[in-house]
């Protein structure tokens, strides 16, 4: 794997019925929209159109979405997620962990709405964003954890 710094990162907001994805730069310092994958009734094949994604960007980590409960408590969702992710992690060969999502839904609906992004338009890609959203936390707080670690060595 490449340096912690210059990581392409592949976040996943796994839904019922979508699983949102985002990427990062090769930098893996910041968090773009990709895609949705729209639910089919088998996860394997699920999991191999995710690691399709991953080696059309060149992506070494997943970071999953973990919907905790807003007491950060592990809920239902949480437990499932969990579990997904560590089934993705089998099926794509690479390390996969997982990040809060709490709130991003929230935080992508807002923002699309303040962009005028509509209601039909706005659930096409309202995953994708919300995978956004929680990419840049996960990249954000890996960053400041790295500059931690550098100024603690020095």
């Amino acid at each position: 794997m490449a340096s912690p710094r210059s990581t392409r990162v592949l976040g996943v907001d796994l839904g019922s019925r979508r699983i949102g994805l985002a990427v990062s730069d090769p930098a893996g310092i910041l968090a773009s929209p990709h895609s949705v994958i729209t639910r089919s009734d088998d996860e394997a094949l699920d999991h191999r159109r995710i690691a399709d994604v991953l080696a059309e960007v060149g992506a070494e980590l997943v970071v999953v979405g973990l919907p905790l409960s807003m007491s950060g408590a592990m809920g239902t969702a949480a437990t499932a997620a969990v579990k997904e992710a560590e089934a993705l992690a089998g099926a794509v060969g690479l390390p996969v962990v997982t990040h809060d999502e709490r709130l991003t839904t929230v935080t992508a609906e807002r923002a699309l709405i303040a962009n005028k992004v509509r209601g039909p338009a706005r659930r096409k890609v309202i995953d994708q964003v919300a995978a956004t959203v929680m990419l840049q936390s996960w990249l954000d707080a890996r960053g400041s954890l790295l500059k931690r670690q550098e100024a603690e060595t020095r």
